[in-house]
C-alpha cells in the first residue's frame, strides 16, 4: 500500500502518538511510513503490523506528515523531505516553540497545522491544542488526533506555545505533586510504597470527578468541611499554589520562546 501518512520523529510524544494510532485505527499501519534514526520498539511494533520504517525515494503518496522531531532538527528535516513530497502534502508539527510562519516559509505553500498534545494520546485519552490558518490543514489535525484526543482549537497561533507551557508539559507537573504528597506522608511516617498508592489513587479518582460538569471549586468545597482538616490544609496550600503555577507556566513559555528563535 503507497503511504499516506508519514511520522517523522519516534522519541516520547512520537511514539506516544502512534500508540494511540494503533489502537485507535486512526491510521492505518499499512499506510504509514515512519522516519527514525534509531530502533524504536513501538516503531518495529508499527513494522509488523505493516507501516514501513525509513522509506527511501518519492513519497509522492503522502497527504499528511506529522513532525515529532526535536525542534533544533526540523529545518533539517525540512531540507530533506521538500523535494519528495507533492505540493498539496499537510505539515503537521507538534514541536514546541516552532511557529506556523516559520513553517510556511520553510515548506513553501503546504497547508500548515500546529498540535500540542497530552502523551496520553497513547491510550486515545489525550487533549490537543491545535491552530491551523488552511481548512486542509485542519481536516488533517482532525483526521489525526480527533481519535486519540480531544480537539481544543485556538485563534491566535502564539497562543499554542501558551497551551505547551500549560498542557503539553501540565501531565509532569500533575506527577510532581503525586511524587511529592507521597513524600510528604512518608515522611510522617506511612511506608513510602503505602504512601505512593495512597497519592496516586487519591489524585486520580479526584481526576475522574473532573470529567462532570461540576464546577472545580464545587468540588474543592464538598472535601474541605469548614473547620476540618482539609480547611487547614489548604489555608497552607492554595496562597502559594497560584504564583508558583504561574512561574512554573510562565518559565516554560519563555523556553517555548527560546526555542522558536
Amino acid at each position: 500500500m503507497p503511504i499516506e501518512t508519514l511520522l517523522v520523529g519516534c522519541g516520547r510524544l512520537g511514539g506516544a502518538i502512534l500508540d494511540g494510532w494503533r489502537l485507535s485505527d486512526a491510521v492505518r499501519m499499512d499506510q504509514l511510513g515512519i522516519l527514525t534514526p534509531s530502533e524504536k520498539p513501538i516503531a518495529l511494533a508499527a513494522f509488523a503490523d505493516g507501516a514501513q520504517i525509513n522509506p527511501a525515494g518519492d513519497l509522492g503518496g503522502v497527504r499528511a506528515v506529522v513532525l515529532a522531531v526535536k525542534p533544533a532538527k526540523w529545518r533539517t528535516v525540512a531540507l530533506d523531505l521538500n523535494d519528495r513530497l507533492q505540493s498539496d502534502a499537510t505539515i503537521v508539527s507538534v514541536m514546541a516553540g516552532v511557529s506556523t510562519g516559520a513553517l510556511t516559509a520553510a515548506f513553501g505553500a503546504r497547508p500548515v497545522a500546529r498540535v500540542m498534545p497530552t502523551t496520553a494520546v497513547s491510550t486515545a485519552r489525550g487533549v490537543a491544542t491545535c491552530f491551523a490558518g488552511d481548512d486542509r490543514a485542519v481536516a488533517a489535525a482532525r483526521h489525526l488526533f480527533g481519535p486519540i484526543a480531544t480537539l481544543v482549537w485556538v485563534d491566535d497561533d502564539a497562543l499554542i506555545n501558551v497551551a505547551t507551557a500549560l498542557s503539553g508539559s501540565g501531565a509532569a507537573y500533575a506527577y510532581a505533586f503525586v511524587r511529592d504528597l507521597a513524600l510528604a506522608g512518608a515522611r510522617r511516617g506511612l511506608p513510602p510504597d503505602q504512601a505512593l498508592v495512597l497519592a496516586r489513587l487519591t489524585v486520580s479518582g479526584a481526576l475522574s470527578r473532573l470529567e462532570g460538569d461540576t464546577p472545580v471549586q464545587t468540588l474543592i468545597d464538598e472535601v474541605a468541611s469548614p473547620g476540618g482538616t482539609t480547611e487547614a490544609g489548604l489555608r497552607v496550600l492554595e496562597p502559594g499554589l497560584s504564583s508558583l503555577l504561574d512561574a512554573t507556566v510562565e518559565a516554560a513559555l519563555n523556553r517555548a520562546g527560546e526555542l522558536s528563535s
